[in-house]
């Protein structure tokens, strides 16, 4: 998760809102790192987890990944979870909850719906703390800047 962390401080650095996401396989070594990217690439479908996704399956030139795990900042949204159960991930692991477009217990539980055909398991909360305050700093600061 530290290393989705400075991933997300690359995105706010750049402007992006600060979520970081990095797949690691198997033997836990990192296939693919991003970070938010949609208003850079204008694209809506750039979250970190997306990023890191598509740079996991050139590396492993597969578009599924069996027994990788994807570590992210934020809870993923309906989209990346979407994306993640297709790439047929072993894991997700986050860090913040997201009570407004959370896809993985917080709005909607995409997980937890056996009719799926493939089950991801996904465990949140590590570092949250850490994630949460990178994400409420960033906001504070843009509402700050548009006040002054």
């Amino acid at each position: 998760m530290r290393l989705a962390l400075a991933q997300a401080q690359v995105a706010g650095a750049a402007g992006e809102v600060p979520v970081g996401a990095i797949v690691v396989d198997a033997k836990g070594a990192v296939i693919g790192a991003g970070f938010n990217r949609t208003i850079s690439d204008h694209d809506p479908s750039a979250h970190a987890e997306i990023v890191a996704l598509r740079q996991a399956a050139a590396h492993l030139q597969n578009y599924r990944l069996p027994g990788a795990s994807l570590f992210v900042t934020l809870e993923p949204c309906a989209m990346c979870m979407g994306a993640m159960l297709h790439a047929r991930l072993d894991r997700v692991v986050y860090g913040a909850t997201d009570p407004k477009t959370g896809a993985c217990g917080s709005v909607l539980d995409l997980p937890a719906l056996r009719q799926l055909n493939h089950q991801t398991s996904v465990v949140g909360g590590l570092l949250a703390d850490e994630c949460g305050a990178l994400l409420r700093d960033f906001f504070r600061e843009r509402r700050r800047d548009r006040l002054l």
